[in-house]
């Protein structure tokens, strides 16, 4: 439809359909991001699931669109990934074939009426038709062996739809770019610059810097500080094809074995990377730092820096262990580390000389085996523990969640899974990215310019009720009319510590909390307990920040490559998108871990492994292999003969008889029943002679504020399990 809006009568696919049931048109090819339509489904409520596709009539509401269905059409434009399996019982001449979905969720195979050039054990990607118990399969493209190493993560991009090939212009667009010559900027090569990413980044799109700022006397007057970030708008005209490419991605996916790159590779991994040793363009956030941590001043530039050395975090950390002292300790009260630091007013020009005039420069102390990284980082680790007094002080969400990574070979079998240590230089750069995007936000309120604003709202009431039920089946009360803050978390957080039931509470805190998402209105960010909040930090791998860099080039007069009017009119449709492509890479990224773990446990199939509960339901629970991961069931009919009640509020299963639990947070040992590289899925089991009835396996027995329902006579209301 011309002008990019919507015709009256339109197909539509459904892409939410959780909290109410959201599509976008099925064919859609403007520049701008299609439009978020919410479907009214009248009395047919629950009709339409997700990837549906149907003809409606479409109505403008109030600036945005509502449809209303006319017909449910068959799912022609979505496909199905799985196996191709042998079907001796299709009656067919030498057998048939059927098709087996690696989505968990599907619960039955499908015939497959034209194989192609499909073998059995193919992965597949086939067009179904009809529908169930006679629907069949089309194989219109074979990928190769599921099992491959490489396979694992193709499932993700072929099931979540990841858009991962670009289009020919897009491409050329981008390899024009890369040989761009830099414009005029504020020359900063001489400043040690320095990069601290993980040891395998595919790219580098921020750097830091440091030094001492000092009064007229002489004295020290806090820090002044560089945070300088790929200049990404510079490479990526608003409107091209490169441009659209990134905006119908919104973000990169990051796998073990392959990064699927917002840009293309020769912009994400060369021409926008700051790597050591090259001119690169960026746009450097200025940060000045008071002696108590508050950032109290702040500009912006486009600049043209030479990074001094890309240090990994642990290279950086062992640099620092040996030079400073032991950190200090944690507030007692839940305050956490890591994140950036509140107001700051916009600084006026700089005074020529301001920062470090005193001291001699820091390029100046290059030698052979890295005294200028260690002086630059000197200066960086204690410009940090300034930083980090005003975050404490702010007191943050507190959630220590841990991160698996997947290490591989050069094959790309799996070598080991492990958690990824928290360490003193994550911390650093999570400060100091978290003031840099404060700054950009405040920055563009000052110039009342439009922000894409990162948001994270408070959690809703409901949950909060559903957290203050849960609590009280351990004792512990939680009042409904306090004013709930992030340091409201740490302090039930700091008061359970070493219970127990302490990772069942954290977990619970967790789920309390709403989701984030990105908005053009500043809603704030609960979680880091500040007021305004963007992305700036990583616009080579988020739509987002890219955003926030062409408004502070139009809010500073940077360039004429700024945010067009366009552009900040499709605000809100932009946010919907990229918080929709945000929550796909997470899925993907999630579902992806989980089949490599599947795939490393499946050599342990039959041992007895230690496991984690995570989670509970009336049909059973959740374990986790500990510090391993995955997700695997335990259904409560291998349970053993006794009945289980269900109490819903504690979200424990105990035995009517034995008095037997399972909750959330329990270590017990299960053996490894399945493990099922291609969907993900592991199945445990007691081991032999633990049921309910009998046995004696390693489990922790948890106390609560009631029997969980239990004082009744008979399995009563909550239901027999």
């Amino acid at each position: 439809h011309k002008g990019g809006g919507l015709p009256k009568v339109t197909v539509l696919r459904v892409t939410e359909a959780a909290e109410g049931v959201f599509a976008v048109p099925d064919r859609w090819e403007h520049a701008t991001p299609p439009p978020r339509v919410r479907v009214i489904e009248g009395k047919r409520r629950g009709a339409l699931g997700l990837g549906d596709r149907v003809l409606a009539r479409i109505e403008e509401t109030g600036g945005g669109y509502s449809a209303f269905p006319m017909k449910k059409l068959a799912k022609t434009e979505e496909f199905v990934l799985g196996i191709l399996r042998p079907d001796p019982s299709s009656g067919r001449p030498g057998g048939g074939f059927r098709l087996v979905p690696v989505d968990k969720r599907a619960r039955v195979d499908i015939v497959v009426s034209d194989p192609g050039e499909a073998a059995v054990g193919d992965l597949v990607l086939a067009e179904p038709s009809g529908r169930a118990p006679h629907e069949t399969a089309r194989v219109v493209e074979v990928l190769g062996d599921p099992f491959a190493p490489r396979s694992l993560s193709l499932i993700a991009i072929h099931a979540k739809g990841l858009p991962h090939r670009f289009s020919e212009a897009a491409t050329e667009q981008a390899e024009w770019a890369a040989h761009k010559p830099l414009s005029e900027r504020e020359d900063l090569r001489h400043l040690p610059i320095l990069t601290i990413d993980p040891a395998d980044a595919r790219d580098h799109d921020d750097a830091v810097w440091a030094a001492p700022r000092l009064a007229d006397d002489g004295s020290r007057a806090g820090w002044d500080a560089i945070v300088a970030i790929a200049d990404v708008s510079f490479y990526v005209p608003e409107g091209s094809a490169l441009d659209r490419a990134a905006r119908e991605r919104g973000n990169s996916v990051y796998f073990p074995d392959r990064v699927v790159p917002m840009l293309p590779e020769v912009l994400s991994a060369d021409a926008c990377s700051l790597v050591e040793g090259r001119d690169r363009a960026v746009i450097a956030c200025h940060l000045t730092i008071a002696p108590d941590g508050r950032v109290t001043g702040h500009r912006f530039t486009r600049a043209v820096i030479r990074c001094a050395a890309n240090i990994a975090y642990e290279e950086a950390q062992a640099i620092a262990d040996t030079f400073l002292p032991p950190p200090p300790a944690k507030p007692e009260s839940g305050e956490g580390w890591g994140g950036g630091t509140p107001p700051g007013t916009e600084a006026a020009a700089p005074v020529p000389g301001s920062i470090n005039p005193a001291l001699p420069a820091i390029g100046s102390l290059r030698s052979p085996g890295g005294r200028e990284q260690e002086e630059a980082l000197r200066h960086l680790w204690a410009a940090w523990r300034t930083v980090a007094k005003a975050r404490d002080a702010r007191a943050p969400l507190d959630l220590d969640l841990p991160e698996r990574r997947v290490e591989l070979d050069e094959r790309g079998t799996i070598t080991r899974i492990v958690t990824r240590e928290r360490l003193d230089a994550h911390r650093l750069i999570e400060d100091l990215m978290i003031a840099a995007n404060v700054a950009a936000a405040q920055a563009l309120e000052a110039k009342r310019t439009e922000c894409m604003y990162r948001v994270h709202e408070a959690p809703p009431r409901e949950k909060l009720v559903a957290l203050k039920d849960y609590l009280e089946t351990f004792g512990l009360s939680f009042a409904l009319g306090q004013v709930v803050a992030p340091k409201t978390f740490n302090a039930l957080l700091t008061k359970v510590k070493g219970e127990a039931f302490a990772p069942q509470v954290s977990e619970q805190v967790l789920r309390t909390q709403t989701q984030a998402y990105y908005s053009p209105k500043n809603l704030g960010h609960f979680g880091l307990a500040l007021a305004s909040y963007a992305h700036f930090t990583s616009p080579i791998r988020r739509y987002a920040d890219l955003m926030v860099h062409r408004a502070l080039v139009r809010a500073y007069k940077l360039g004429d490559d700024g945010l067009s009017d366009a552009e900040a009119a499709l605000m809100p449709r932009t946010a919907e998108h990229i918080s929709m492509t945000e929550r796909r890479a997470m899925d993907a990224e999630r579902e992806t871990i989980d089949r490599y773990v599947a795939a490393y446990l499946s050599t342990r199939v039959g041992e007895v492994l230690p496991t984690r509960i995570t989670g509970v339901a009336k049909f059973g629970f959740f374990a986790t292999v500990e510090g391993v991961g995955g997700d695997g069931l335990v259904p409560v009919s291998t349970l053993g003969a006794e009945y289980f009640v269900w109490d819903e509020d504690a979200r424990v299963l105990e035995g009517a008889m034995s008095g037997t639990r399972y909750a959330a947070g329990q270590s017990l040992d299960l053996r490894l029943a399945e493990a099922n590289p291609i969907t993900g899925a592991l199945r445990f089991e007691l081991p032999a002679g633990d049921a309910a009835d009998g046995g004696g396996a390693r489990r922790d027995r948890v106390r609560t504020g009631r029997r969980a329902g239990l004082d009744r006579a008979g399995p009563g209301p909550r239901g027999r399990v």
